[in-house]
């Protein structure tokens, strides 16, 4: 499994690596984002949709009542939001699959709230609170699909970008 880590040192650098990566998806992707509350999971999904050429004029906002969310861009992006799930009942009855292994693509916030097995390959980014606004965005692959989206993220380092020290709290 192939991961790496980066960190964001404001919302706008977190909301510019999703933009990175959703110019890579190129449909059928499943992306999986764990976090705690106010981590920065939604901003990242904002640049996700400007990198997927969502309609700068939609509203992208965590679908925490909603529970999925749909947008128009160059492939169609289903936000899903499973914090609010509370059983295996409730969780059937949003018929995920549709969603997961259609053509569009997945981008769901509390993954981990996924009964585990449920999908086969995705991509995790678990977002981490660092002092201030820092965020580690870690990505990791579990599949060879998106290994190589990894691979291309990595390459989209800012020039004169150093490593940095991430001082957060690992819950």
């Amino acid at each position: 499994m192939a991961s790496w880590s980066v960190v964001s040192k404001s919302a706008r650098q977190t909301r510019a690596w999703g933009k990175r990566l959703g110019k890579l998806l190129r449909g059928g992707e499943i992306i999986g984002l764990t976090g705690e509350l106010g981590s920065g999971k939604t901003c990242f999904v904002r640049g996700m949709a400007e990198g997927l050429d969502v309609d700068s004029q939609a509203w992208i906002r965590s679908p925490t009542f909603t529970l999925i969310n749909e947008y128009c861009g160059r492939l169609l992006v289903f936000h899903i939001d499973l914090y609010r799930i509370g059983s295996r009942e409730e969780l059937e009855g949003l018929n995920l699959r549709e969603y997961l292994y259609s053509e569009g693509v997945s981008v769901i916030e509390w993954f981990d709230h996924l009964p585990a097995g449920e999908v086969d390959e995705w991509l995790e980014l678990a977002i981490t609170h660092g002092d201030g606004d820092k965020r580690e965005l870690k990505f990791s692959a579990h599949g060879e699909r998106y290994e190589s989206i990894v691979e291309k993220l990595k390459g989209q380092r800012p020039n004169g970008s150093k490593v940095q020290k991430f001082k957060g709290s690992m819950a």
